[in-house]
């Protein structure tokens, strides 16, 4: 089936918007689902791999760096082959990089299953540059993040269940396991069970990888309408609109402010187990906490669909959500045990909104600029890679609940500004 090119002109106030928000909502649902498989995949390659808590988390920057690297030439495919054809295309690269995962890990070979996550993360950036912004300009932007909330309801939702699964599947008496490796009779015996442990990913990964070209093939011959981003976002553009990307500022601001965010969002959701075992708290408890976060931020959007822009702006919501994130991180300070890992896990309710009201403030009024703009804002995904594994290294050395509140305030005192007044930086638009 054929898509058709809407812009505001040409009728997109008209027509329902109910079918390309639920096909973007399994979208958002499909790389939620396999982005929060991060968080236990550090505990079960520490184990399949025998790795230091360094080398685990090695595991994320593969992951978040791949967007990095990986924006900006994702734009440019978009532009030439469109919005649809790309988010098929992405699912398309994470079907490749999920087999890759799956076989180099059941092999043990850990170079070559970060390469299949560094792929994975290859064709995530390539749908995430492509249905963030279509989710954005599908309506007004000032609801945007109404929006986008709805996506992260289905995002989270699959975050949320991806933990369990994998641990259901995967990672079932893994404490029991670990203390069977322990008291290998030998060094041989030793790598067996480690083999054995590793090649339990071998068919979710392979059925993964079935599951993401199907879809694939779904969201190519879909009726999913093909929205050109530069007309759509010309009804906020700002006076020096057709200038060069380096005339928007708040743009700029807005991808430090996702750097940062993204960081902060991965130290409470992936890296929460590795600070509750830092507690000595169970293994088979650590290995759940991620799901804990994911619950809080599915609360947070909730929160956010009912509040947003009907009670309380966006940008005023990022800044309430910023406060609540450096009371929380000081509360995870003060405390400790189950008590401290609480805390951490309600930082998933202050993070939920954060990326549905950075998002579409950063790219507002871009114009012609917007897929560039959405891909240097994908850039800013890179956090989850460096802000966790900055965390790894230092908490060698210093007190790691020291060491997280230290990375984890500044993170929110800048978002904080972002949402009173970094996203105005530059901006003249009436409101």
């Amino acid at each position: 089936m054929s898509s058709t090119t809407i812009t505001p002109a040409a009728g997109q106030a008209q027509r329902s918007t109910l079918g390309p928000v639920i096909i973007i909502g399994v979208l958002f649902f499909i790389f939620g689902f396999v982005t929060w498989l991060n968080g236990p995949l550090i505990t079960f390659v520490k184990l399949a791999f025998d790795l230091d808590d360094v080398n685990a988390f090695l595991v994320p920057m593969a992951f978040y760096l791949s967007y990095f690297f990986l924006a900006l030439p994702a734009s440019a495919v978009l532009r030439r082959i469109g919005m649809k054809k790309g988010m098929a295309l992405g699912l398309f690269v994470m079907a490749i990089g999920a087999a890759l995962f799956g076989q180099f890990t059941t092999m043990r070979l850990y170079p070559g299953s970060l390469t299949g996550l560094f792929v994975i993360g290859a064709g995530l950036s390539l749908l995430q540059t492509a249905s963030n912004p279509y989710i954005s300009i599908l309506g007004p932007i000032e609801s945007a993040a109404q929006r986008i909330a709805f996506m992260g309801i289905c995002n989270k939702l699959a975050g949320a269940l991806a933990p369990l699964a994998f641990g259901a599947l995967v990672l079932s008496g893994i404490g029991h396991f670990a203390d069977e490796v322990a008291a290998a009779p030998s060094a041989e015996a030793r790598e067996a069970l480690l083999s054995t442990f590793a090649a339990k990913v071998h068919l979710p990964y392979m059925a993964m990888a079935g599951l993401l070209v199907v879809l694939a093939v779904w969201v190519a011959f879909s009726s999913l309408p093909e929205i050109k981003p530069a007309a759509a976002n010309d009804e906020h553009s700002i006076g020096h609109a057709q200038g060069s990307i380096f005339s928007f500022p708040h743009l700029w601001l807005g991808a430090l402010c996702l750097f940062l965010y993204v960081g902060a969002e991965v130290m409470a959701g992936d890296a929460i187990g590795t600070y509750g075992a830092s507690f000595h708290l169970p293994l088979a408890w650590t290995t759940r906490f991620t799901t804990f976060t994911l619950a809080a931020m599915l609360l947070g959007y909730v929160a956010g669909l009912l509040l947003i822009p009907r009670v309380v702006s966006q940008q005023r919501y990022l800044a309430i959500s910023a406060v609540l994130g450096v009371l929380f991180t000081i509360g995870a300070y003060l405390t400790s045990g189950f008590v401290s890992v609480g805390f951490v896990a309600a930082l998933g309710f202050a993070n939920a909104m954060m990326w549905p009201a950075i998002f579409p403030l950063a790219i507002n009024g871009l114009g012609r600029h917007t897929e560039a703009g959405s891909a240097l804002l994908i850039m800013g995904i890179a956090g989850g890679a460096v802000i966790p594994y900055v965390f790894a290294h230092l908490k060698q050395h210093y007190d790691f609940q020291l060491v997280f509140a230290a990375l984890m305030l500044p993170c929110y005192l800048y978002i904080l500004y972002y949402g009173l007044r970094g996203h105005r930086v530059g901006l003249h638009v009436s409101r």
